[in-house]
């Protein structure tokens, strides 16, 4: 089983980055109190666990790795954000506490998620995070293909498009592809990036990041349907009540579960450093799937 506390260190250390970020900043306006809060507010900061794991293997420089991890979170939960307001999923908690819209209105957290956004790419043009401009351009690339029309916002699109209709297991495992793994994508990717790594490491990268982030949907749906509001921090039982396709609903929990264990085995078949036991990542993405019952 993976060691909990390696997941708590980096989850303590990526707030203190957060914290340290927003004391810099002297605003005072409910605007701003709304971005901290969308940020603030809890999570396991997974993406930037991946990011800080992953420098380090490489040897990449804290202050480098530490940009790159802010600006993905700041991405994740702008995302967050815009998926609980009203038009979109309609939730009133996130993490066990009310939704940015809920707290402060509607327009504030559409105008936070917006201002998030933009934060994560003042961060990524930074110098700090690599000396290198043709390097900083190819992370920003790569944040704006992952995150725009051609990743998660489209994934976002197909999860509410989608809604009530009779549609297939490939659209929803490419919504899936979009929506969540895009990110996990992009934060194990941009290591390798940044240090200009070879095409066939950031390919293994970017394998592992997509199977993890569709294990990491399917594992969600399972929680939506079995666990309660003190486990997750969300109300249980929506997605089925919005008439979401999910893969537990078009394939059965068996099936489902399979799918996951050989989604697993996919993003471990590189040795070097996905299936390598004297890392991290092996253990887990089998620790989730372990987790799953049906």
């Amino acid at each position: 089983m993976i060691n909990l506390s390696i997941l708590n260190e980096n989850r303590k250390l990526v707030n203190k980055w957060i914290s340290d970020y927003f004391l810099k900043i002297d605003n005072q306006t409910q605007l701003y109190k709304a971005i901290k809060y969308g940020v603030s507010n809890g999570g396991k900061r997974l993406r930037p666990y991946f990011i800080v794991e992953l420098s380090k293997i490489l040897k990449i420089p804290k202050i480098s790795y530490k940009q790159i991890a802010l600006s993905v979170e700041f991405i994740h939960c702008y995302s967050l954000i815009h998926d609980d307001l009203p038009s979109m999923d309609n939730d009133d908690f996130r993490r066990g506490k009310v939704t940015v819209h809920k707290k402060f209105n509607e327009s504030t957290a559409i105008l936070a998620g917006n201002c998030l956004y933009n934060m994560a790419i003042e961060i990524i043009l930074d110098s700090k995070t690599s000396k290198n401009n043709r390097i900083r351009l190819e992370l920003l690339k790569m944040i704006t293909h992952n995150s725009g029309s051609e990743g998660l916002m489209l994934g976002q699109y197909y999860d509410l498009f989608y809604e009530n209709k009779n549609t297939g297991i490939n659209n929803i495992l490419n919504t899936y592809s979009l929506k969540t793994s895009k990110l996990f994508e992009l934060s194990i990717a941009m290591p390798f990036v940044l240090q200009s790594r070879s095409n066939k490491e950031i390919k293994n990268a970017k394998l592992y990041g997509r199977n993890f982030g569709l294990i990491y949907q399917i594992a969600d749906d399972f929680s939506d349907l079995d666990k309660e509001f003190n486990e997750t921090g969300k109300i249980p039982g929506k997605d089925k009540e919005k008439g979401k396709n999910t893969i537990i609903s078009k394939v059965g929990r068996k099936n489902a579960l399979n799918l996951c264990y050989d989604l697993a085995k996919e993003a471990t078949k590189d040795n070097k450093i996905f299936g390598n036991n004297d890392y991290k990542f092996r253990e887990l993405i089998f620790d989730i799937v372990a987790k799953i019952t049906y």
